[in-house]
């Protein structure tokens, strides 16, 4: 291919840069995925379609024919924004107030279109199919994810890959994790019902923030005595409100948190042990309560085989020194989940981080920032587990060259 690094790199940034001032909600991304879709278009060979309003997906099938292993191979890209006032100082800032690109899927989208241009520039050299999903939705449930698995982007499809941004690793560097590879995530919120009066007689009253602050601190044997230490959950309260008076006990207390899990039944578990402690105590002190579950994404769970094919890629573009093995699985959540129930997949960490731009934000926050000269590996990322499964004829170290 005679495209060069630098007309590439500069439009995969220029790309990054566009999403980034543009930003757009969960399920409202309009404008975002109609500039993906008219990009799209416009790079050859790519059967072009919206499986939702605000989705885009583009299929690239090979033109080269051969006697091997004929693969279809998903990479998939989120393009939702966050509810978050941006500030950082950059040119390209968000024009949209209290809307910002924090968690990296401009990135994501920028590096995935720069794939998809290689890609289908080389179709000549590809057998197979490949499949370039641009994801609404990852942030808000029930996720943009489970809803394009029940279109059927994924029928058909071998393996599914995807990226995401850490700024907790320098740039040049891909974190690699098989198995589980992101958490569940389940929200609750508990109204304590009790019975307010005068602080100067408590004995009359059923004091809620007395029995929230029991039922806080008790939660604490699920992970601790309930559940076995490999698979204990993580449960938070970050929530925790009751009363606007200092001589008022009053009539009731909320409470809310999250859990995360890492398998199945320890999930189930840890739902039916919380809902017990929390029975236990209010009936304990005559109280009574209300209780909503939030059941958030499953597990990603990155498959051997897939893993396997992604750390032979990220060996080739980084160097083996610069593949990061991660040991124990990310608490947050991801909607890819849905990608990774159906068919085997790997979601990997790509680091974007300079040590000379400063300190790392990190993922979520208004002055969080990426280092463009990431991008390019992420590009690389994508080609190259195209060249492993369909036969690209150029290696991915030589795409920028």
């Amino acid at each position: 291919m005679k495209t060069t690094r630098g007309i590439i790199e500069d439009e995969v940034i220029k790309w990054r840069r566009h999403f980034h001032e543009n930003p757009e909600l969960s399920y409202e991304e309009y404008k975002t995925s109609e500039y993906i879709y008219n990009l799209l278009k416009n790079f050859s060979g790519l059967e072009v379609t919206r499986p939702t309003k605000t989705s885009v997906l583009a299929v690239l099938k090979g033109l080269k024919e051969s006697s091997e292993n004929q693969y279809t191979i998903a990479f998939r890209a989120d393009i939702d924004a966050l509810p978050i006032k941006e500030e950082t100082d950059v040119e390209f800032k968000s024009k949209n107030h209290g809307v910002m690109h924090a968690c990296g899927h401009d990135a994501h989208a920028a590096m995935l279109l720069g794939a998809a241009k290689i890609l289908s520039n080389n179709r000549k050299e590809i057998h197979g199919e490949i499949r370039f999903i641009f994801q609404h939705a990852e942030e808000v449930l029930p996720g943009g994810a489970s809803e394009l698995v029940e279109k059927g982007v994924l029928e058909g499809v071998d393996y599914a890959f995807a990226l995401h941004v850490t700024p907790h690793e320098k740039t040049g560097t891909i974190c690699i994790r098989e198995g589980v590879f992101c958490a569940i995530a389940d929200d609750f919120e508990l109204k304590i019902i009790g019975r307010g009066g005068h602080a100067s007689t408590p004995e009359l009253t059923i004091d809620p923030l007395i029995i929230g602050a029991e039922i806080a601190v008790s939660i604490q044997q699920i992970v601790s005595r309930k559940i076995a230490v490999l698979k204990a959950p993580v449960v938070s309260i970050t929530k925790f409100t009751s009363g606007s008076a200092l001589n008022v006990i009053p009539e009731y207390a909320e409470l809310g948190g999250t859990i995360r899990s890492l398998d199945h039944d320890s999930r189930v578990k840890a739902r039916e042990f919380l809902e017990q402690i929390v029975k236990g105590i209010t009936e304990a002190h005559g109280a009574s309560y209300e209780m909503l579950w939030y059941l958030g994404y499953p597990a990603v769970v990155n498959e051997k085989n897939a893993v396997d094919i992604s750390r032979a890629v990220v060996e080739e573009v980084c160097g083996k020194n610069n593949v990061i093995n991660v040991e124990e699985p990310f608490f947050g959540t991801e909607d890819f989940s849905a990608y990774s129930e159906v068919v085997p997949s790997s979601m990997q960490f790509i680091g974007v981080h300079n040590a000379d731009s400063g300190k790392a934000f990190p993922l979520h926050h208004p002055k969080f920032m990426i280092d463009e000269k990431a991008l390019k590996y992420g590009v690389e990322y994508f080609v190259g587990i195209a060249n492993k499964l369909c036969s690209v004829k150029q290696s991915p170290v030589d795409i920028f060259k």
